[in-house]
């Protein structure tokens, strides 16, 4: 079957899809996109083609907020932060937003071997759960802390726009500082003293983020973490109030809607992509799910 590359949160889709101007893009992100970029929100949104519709991202995204507020899907759920919060958007996660929120702040897009460079090392990563899929993408910054990272945006805002990467052990530097300070005041998604479910439920959310395409089934997953599908039915539900079943299908509909935005398939490859082998079966779930069609929901995105 011949298929299209999928378009991600590239460069190139990036100024196809939502910048104005070549020129505006090049002056704003300079060449050093695939790695790390950091512009202020208000020039961002000024450039974006509204509404940006499920979209995957290949790079973590961080958005600062100095002022008003800004609402965003992440994943399956919709989030609203104000001065002096963040969102986080894990790399290979899906968003979409709609409004033009009158707003200031910073975004950062950046790739895991930014983060490692010079100085980090692999387990760095794992410090910070906010860039993880399961992690809480929403971080209030208590005053002290808002004290200490306005300052470390507003340097590697200037260095960037400066010298793009040229100085990439003082972007680094300043950067895992500032990854640090959210890190201090970070509050995971849930807090229970069901330890052992938390852990379950986070493996269980993480393993359906790389599995979704080819596993549906509750079992699979139970397979997956060595426990019974009853175990993982009651873990799950007991900590987010969703069963197993209801996050495997919004995570279906998920990923058939980034196909369906940023890819040339047709409804039968996108189908067979989600793993769906009866592409008519597929379009009934599509509008059980979300009250149109796979098709009449191209239509609604080529209309936006």
């Amino acid at each position: 079957m011949s298929k299209t590359s999928i378009k991600t949160y590239d460069t190139e889709s990036f100024r196809k899809k939502y910048m104005t101007s070549q020129q505006q893009l090049d002056a704003l992100l300079k060449t050093d996109y695939g790695k790390f970029f950091i512009v202020k929100v208000e020039d961002m949104l000024r450039l974006m083609k509204l509404p940006i519709p499920p979209t995957r991202a290949t790079g973590h995204t961080l958005i600062y907020l100095t002022e008003g507020e800004a609402i965003m899907t992440i994943g399956s759920e919709t989030y609203k932060i104000f001065k002096d919060e963040c969102l986080v958007v894990p790399a290979g996660q899906v968003f979409s937003f709609s409004n033009f929120d009158i707003n200031k702040g910073y975004l950062c897009n950046f790739h895991n071997d930014v983060i490692i460079g010079k100085f980090g090392k692999n387990d760095l990563l794992k410090d910070f759960e906010f860039l993880r899929v399961w992690g809480n993408p929403r971080i209030t910054l208590d005053p002290l802390a808002s004290e200490f990272a306005l300052p470390l945006f507003q340097r590697l805002f200037i260095e960037y726009s400066a010298n793009g990467l040229k100085n990439s052990d003082i972007i680094l530097s300043y950067f895992i500082a500032l990854l640090c300070e959210l890190n201090r005041v970070y509050k995971p998604v849930f807090h229970s003293s069901q330890s052992r479910a938390v852990n379950i439920t986070y493996r269980f959310k993480e393993a359906l983020f790389s599995e979704i395409k080819i596993k549906h089934l509750v079992t699979d997953y139970a397979s997956l973490l060595h426990i019974t599908p009853n175990h993982l039915n009651k873990s799950v539900k007991a900590i987010t109030g969703k069963s197993p079943t209801d996050w495997i299908d919004e995570a279906i509909i998920l990923e058939a809607k980034v196909l369906l935005y940023q890819s040339s398939y047709s409804i039968q490859e996108v189908a067979m992509e989600v793993g769906f082998a009866d592409p008519s079966y597929f379009s009934r779930f599509f509008k059980k799910k979300e009250g149109v069609t796979p098709v009449q929901f191209q239509r609604m995105i080529e209309k936006s």
